[in-house]
């Protein structure tokens, strides 16, 4: 099993910021660090197309591979970097995660023991009310397997109809964006075409569900805030 950890330097809302400090030590090295101390990963490696990342990790002694400018995603940098190694599971890592904690690695992990598990991801179950309003947090839900069933920036499910009591009893569930693969089906999803939903909600994850892919989610109360936006740095720094 690999650790594969997409950066990219351009970025709409927050360029840069893999290059981050966060109180003496760049954002990507504190990810790469974080899911090193993971014990199903044989190798973590960075995976970037951009030579001031290249440099920074090298820097550090990470290792790190220069993929393809072209890339339209995190996703399809992992499966270049994944076409070169020997192993059965990849985890995709956030580069924008620098509180990754390894124990939630190892559980994914953990998770492809079941032979019917070829993709897998995690879900937080402290949701707050503020959080099921915030396009930014992304919620899930799933059918009796553990299975997502669907994923959105939107409130689901609606809590419209519903009484009080059941809106405060619902287990609701923010994804969280780590996953982990079997290497065959990466090289499958990486040539899937992009279609209308995963468009209109801008989520990756629901074209693979579109061609029929299963995601598990493995609840997890353990929350690794990212950093997508400015606003968000001094939250993580406060909990560093």
């Amino acid at each position: 099993m690999i650790g594969i950890i997409p950066a990219r330097y351009s970025s709409t809302r927050f360029p840069g910021k893999p290059l981050m400090d966060l109180k003496g030590k760049l954002m990507i090295q504190r990810v790469y660090e974080g899911a090193s101390k993971c014990n199903s990963l044989n190798k973590v490696i960075v995976a970037t197309d951009d030579q001031r990342i290249f440099d920074a990790v090298k820097a550090f002694g990470g290792e790190v591979e220069m993929t393809s400018e072209e890339h339209r995603s995190g996703t399809d940098r992992c499966g270049e970097v994944a076409a070169k190694y020997n192993a059965d599971v990849i985890v995709n890592i956030q580069g924008d995660e620098p509180l990754v904690n390894p124990g939630q690695i190892d559980m994914l992990c953990t998770t492809f023991k079941d032979e019917t598990v070829n993709i897998a991801t995690l879900g937080y179950t402290q949701v707050s009310m503020e959080d099921l309003d915030d396009i930014n947090r992304v919620k899930v839900v799933c059918d009796r397997h553990g299975n997502a069933l669907y994923f959105s920036r939107s409130p689901i499910p609606s809590t419209q109809r519903a009484s009080e009591k059941m809106v405060t009893q619902f287990p609701f569930m923010r994804h969280i964006g780590l996953y982990a693969y079997r290497k065959e089906t990466l090289t499958k999803l990486v040539q899937l075409t992009p279609c209308p939903l995963e468009q209109m909600e801008d989520l990756e994850q629901l074209r693979w569900m579109y061609y029929g892919f299963k995601i598990r989610v493995i609840p997890t109360s353990i929350e690794t805030p990212n950093i997508d936006t400015p606003e968000d740095l001094e939250r993580v720094i406060n909990e560093l």
